[in-house]
């Protein structure tokens, strides 16, 4: 068999290292964790779906993965679009055929959450990839959905949040806008081309103000004064029910009268104020935010890391009244997805966090000689039943090279197992405390059991 060439890296396809790997599985068992503390149910569905289905957003057919055989026939290469698969681009599309198989066995509102893994095929850059793990969670209803809704699954992500800034993960703010809003006043100023104002306004962070007042103008329809004040709604913000105050006072100076636009208001307000009792300072009114709002009914949501704003959103989502429907009856819902590897990709990047090993291996049991190995495989295994993760040296070497192995490995301990009577002994490697020890009683200090997730502090000085 001949020797295979170096592998070429390939972009866009995150492979962590194992104690990187620690850190992405402390931030899943994190988010499960708090969705279950709220109620939510964990699914999984399938990694496929029909094209059709997958194809029905349209601005993501060009980046749908297509499965086919390598062992395709003619016939199957010519086939249509109908009855071919895709790997899904995000969880949204199979969760809404899930909900429509599945009407009859749920319990509506239905509370779900799913961790799993998505394809995209996108140009890979800081914080984007081809394949990465998403974490949604969803409330759907079937025939209606209450408001509250809205309100409470933001405040589930801000703790979901806030359990992971122990370790070092940084805060956030969870950027808010309703779509009632924006759309009720639009309208009430006379534009009716409300995608196109949104898609103007998305733009704001990139080219600034004069050019999105250009692109209202030459693209939706807006004179100079309806351009303004479309900026100007923009430009509200804040983390109380102030932004609904100031809102109703714009709408008055521009004559903008609106039950849409009340109906948002009321909403909106109704959502900070909570917030704000319940996660200060976390939940931030932002009319700028646009993105999304073209399929989103109601509220939506942009969270961003405090000082990694230029990373993008880490989770966002929003209140869809139309998740499925099957003729009869229609399955409105609200929810949030977290960009999973992208928020782990940055906390590695950056340096922000990192784990305290990358093994789970607290014990490493040293073999005197071969023959004696077996000694050694009988502490490990009365380590091991009492829950402590241990494994036995490779090689009966040198003590000095089993406690370099030791070390290499990241495992704080090394066990010696006593000879001719005498008693065992444990080793704390980074210490060099030695002490006797019976496998029936020894534990490992508790923040020593399992590797932790701990905040990476400052980077050493090496000058």
């Amino acid at each position: 068999m001949s020797a295979m060439a170096r592998p070429t890296p390939l972009s866009g396809f995150p492979e962590w290292l194992p104690q990187d790997r620690v850190v992405e599985q402390h931030v899943l068992a994190t988010l499960r964790r708090t969705f279950e503390l709220h109620g939510f149910a964990g699914i999984e569905t399938r990694a496929v779906e029909p094209l059709e289905q997958l194809l029905r957003k349209g601005e993501t057919s060009k980046e749908v993965y297509v499965l086919g055989r390598l062992q395709e026939t003619e016939a199957d290469a010519a086939a249509s679009r109908e009855g071919r698969l895709g790997l899904h681009f995000d969880l949204t599309v199979p969760f809404a055929r899930y909900v429509l198989e599945n009407a009859g066995k749920l319990a509506f509102p239905f509370r779900r959450y799913q961790v799993q893994k998505v394809w995209r095929g996108e140009r890979p850059q800081d914080g984007r990839f081809r394949e990465f793990v998403q974490a949604d969670i969803d409330v759907v209803g079937a025939g209606s959905l209450p408001y509250h809704y809205e309100v409470e699954l933001p405040l589930v992500i801000a703790a979901a949040f806030a359990a992971l800034a122990e370790v070092g993960v940084p805060p956030v703010r969870i950027l808010v806008n309703n779509r009632k809003v924006a759309e009720g006043f639009y309208r009430g100023l006379g534009l009716d081309d409300v995608e196109a104002v949104l898609r103007s306004i998305d733009k704001l962070d990139k080219i600034g103000p004069d050019a999105v007042a250009a692109l209202l103008v030459a693209e939706a329809g807006a004179d100079e004064v309806q351009a303004r004040a479309c900026l100007e709604l923009a430009a509200v913000h804040g983390s109380d029910a102030g932004v609904v105050d100031e809102v109703r006072a714009l709408a008055a100076r521009h004559g903008v009268v609106s039950e849409l636009l009340d109906e948002g208001l009321a909403e909106l307000g109704a959502l900070v104020t909570a917030a704000a009792r319940r996660a200060p300072g976390v939940v931030v009114a932002d009319l700028k935010i646009a993105r999304g709002l073209d399929y989103y009914t109601g509220s939506v949501y942009e969270t961003v890391l405090v000082g990694h704003e230029a990373l993008g959103s880490v989770c966002s989502g929003g209140r869809y009244d139309t998740l499925a429907s099957d003729g009869a009856t229609t399955y409105p819902g609200v929810g949030l997805s977290v960009g999973v590897s992208r928020l782990v990709s940055r906390l590695l990047s950056a340096g922000l966090v990192r784990a305290t090993r990358g093994v789970p291996t607290a014990v490493l049991v040293a073999v005197a000689e071969e023959e004696q190995r077996e000694r050694s495989e009988t502490v490990a295994g009365a380590l091991r039943a009492r829950g402590i993760p241990v494994e036995v040296a490779p090689s009966a070497a040198k003590f000095g090279k089993q406690i370099r192995h030791a070390d290499r490995r990241g495992i704080p301990f090394v066990w010696f197992p006593g000879t001719g009577g005498a008693a065992d002994e444990v080793k704390d490697i980074r210490s060099g405390e030695q002490v006797p020890a019976d496998a029936a009683v020894w534990s490992p200090p508790a923040e020593d059991l399992h590797p932790r997730v701990v905040p990476a502090g400052p980077a050493p000085d090496v000058s």
